[in-house]
C-alpha cells in the first residue's frame, strides 16, 4: 500500500469556485463567500484520492497542490510544494 498523499490549499489564491468543495466535500468546506477551507491536516488516504485529484485537477486558479517527500538525506523539512518542484527542476 502506497504512503498517503498529503495536499496543501493556498486560500490566498483561492477565488471561491467551490469545485473543490463538490468534488471532496470531506476535506473542503465553503465560507460564506464561497472560499474553501481545508479540513483537516491535508492527509488523503488511497481511498479518498480520486475526489481529492480531480478537485485539485478542476480548480481553475491551482489552488490546490500535492506535497512529495523529499529525498532520504536532504535538508529542510519532510514535504515539499509540487509547485516548488517543479520550479526548482526548471532551474
Amino acid at each position: 500500500m502506497s504512503e498517503p498523499m498529503k495536499i496543501k490549499l493556498d486560500r490566498t489564491v483561492c477565488d471561491g469556485f467551490g469545485i473543490c468543495a463538490r468534488h471532496a466535500p470531506e476535506y473542503f468546506s465553503l465560507d460564506d463567500w464561497d472560499y474553501a477551507s481545508l479540513i483537516g491536516d491535508g492527509t488523503v488516504p488511497e481511498s479518498d484520492r480520486d475526489g481529492v485529484v480531480r478537485a485539485l485537477m478542476d480548480c481553475p486558479v491551482h489552488a490546490i497542490t500535492v506535497l512529495h517527500p523529499k529525498p532520504n538525506g536532504a535538508n529542510g523539512s519532510r514535504t515539499q510544494d509540487s509547485t516548488a518542484a517543479s520550479r526548482t527542476a526548471g532551474s
